[in-house]
């Protein structure tokens, strides 16, 4: 039964007439879909809960299957959280079967985000090119029995109201948070001033749902925002001696990492993951890594690295790894601060070879 629900049922009683250690409301029960959301989550509901996991780090939410048990976490959920349709298309029919006491929050859509059209043209791959064929092959999506949600704790910085970085790079292509899904790029997560406004989001959605622990969520969003802007301005030092250094990534999922960290990226090799790029592709990207004399070309874990191992080969590009997704990392509420870290730092390894 839904908290709303319940919590209904439950104050219809007399105090007096429920049984011992019953009370008369219970923690929300919360579902995330992917890993980098689920942390800032996490960090949100400590001390009151924990969300579950959809999908881990080692599947791509752009071609996902649920899995019973998953299917039923969504029909028993009090609150679903997801990015958008344009991410987690597979999340769509479910997300209309859910009772009238569950609520939803499409992070997307939330006030205070910079949302951003996807890239066409050039280097980045329109999304009328031809590709020759699909290869699903190439995805190394494994569905696992269940998801291991190893939670860790940390200590947390001093409490601050805003994520506010002292760096202030322009936000070009933004788009107002009132958007067509289909056009957007919606790896939104990935710069650090969308993450501060989602955790806001979420604090507010949780207080509504649960007013009983409204007090512990903002004490925790307080936390969260300290944590965020430390580390924001941490890893903006440790990009500034490569900032400006010219790289290709496999498909165009980066540029709010890019824009929130002033980063130059000149090119993707596909625009769909689950798209083998074509010759005349291949072709483009390797003349634009010659002529951009760019110095790394990144894979990412989900998918098979041959595709970047021809394209550079050549080239004389060094070969990194970026992973929007967090594939290796344990889930839990370190686990945003723990994915931007992670990029960052593939990011000063491999472009500080040139």
């Amino acid at each position: 039964m839904p908290i709303s629900a319940l919590r209904r049922a439950l104050l219809a009683l007399p105090l007096l007439a429920l049984p011992y250690g019953v009370q008369a409301a219970e923690n929300p029960s919360v579902v995330v879909s992917i890993k980098p959301i689920h942390g800032i989550v996490s960090a949100i509901m400590q001390g009151v809960g924990e969300p579950v996991l959809l999908i881990d780090g080692a599947s791509s939410p752009h071609a996902y299957s649920l899995r019973p048990s998953e299917a039923r976490s969504l029909q028993e959920a009090d609150l679903v959280i997801y990015v958008s349709h344009a991410l987690e298309g597979f999340l769509k029919k479910p997300l209309a079967t859910l009772s009238g006491d569950a609520h939803q929050l499409e992070l997307a859509d939330i006030d205070g985000l910079t949302v951003r059209a996807m890239r066409e043209g050039g280097a980045w791959e329109s999304h009328s090119h031809d590709h020759e064929g699909h290869d699903h092959e190439d995805h190394e999506d494994e569905h696992h029995d269940e998801h291991g949600h190893d939670e860790h704790g940390h200590d947390e910085h001093a409490h601050a109201e805003e994520h506010d970085h002292d760096h202030d790079h322009a936000h070009e292509g933004e788009e107002d948070h009132h958007h067509d899904e289909d056009g957007i790029d919606a790896h939104l997560w990935l710069d650090p001033a969308n993450g501060a406004s989602i955790a806001k989001a979420i604090a507010a959605e949780l207080g509504e749902i649960d007013p009983d622990h409204a007090g512990t969520y903002q004490d925790n969003l307080k936390k969260f925002l300290a944590s965020l802007d430390a580390l924001g301005n941490d890893l903006d030092s440790q990009l500034a001696p490569v900032r400006s250094k010219p790289f290709v990534v496999f498909h165009d999922a980066y540029q709010y990492l890019e824009a929130g960290f002033g980063l130059n990226a000149v090119g993707s090799i596909t625009v769909s993951p689950e798209q083998k790029p074509g010759a005349k592709r291949l072709h483009e990207i390797e003349d634009k890594i010659r002529d951009s004399n760019a110095v790394c070309v990144f894979a990412e874990p989900q998918f098979r690295p041959a595709i970047v191992e021809a394209v550079v080969a050549d080239t004389g590009a060094h070969i990194g790894t970026l992973d929007p997704l967090g594939a290796d990392l344990p889930a839990g509420p370190d686990a945003y601060q723990n994915i931007l870290r992670q990029n960052v730092e593939a990011l000063v390894d491999c472009l500080s070879q040139s």
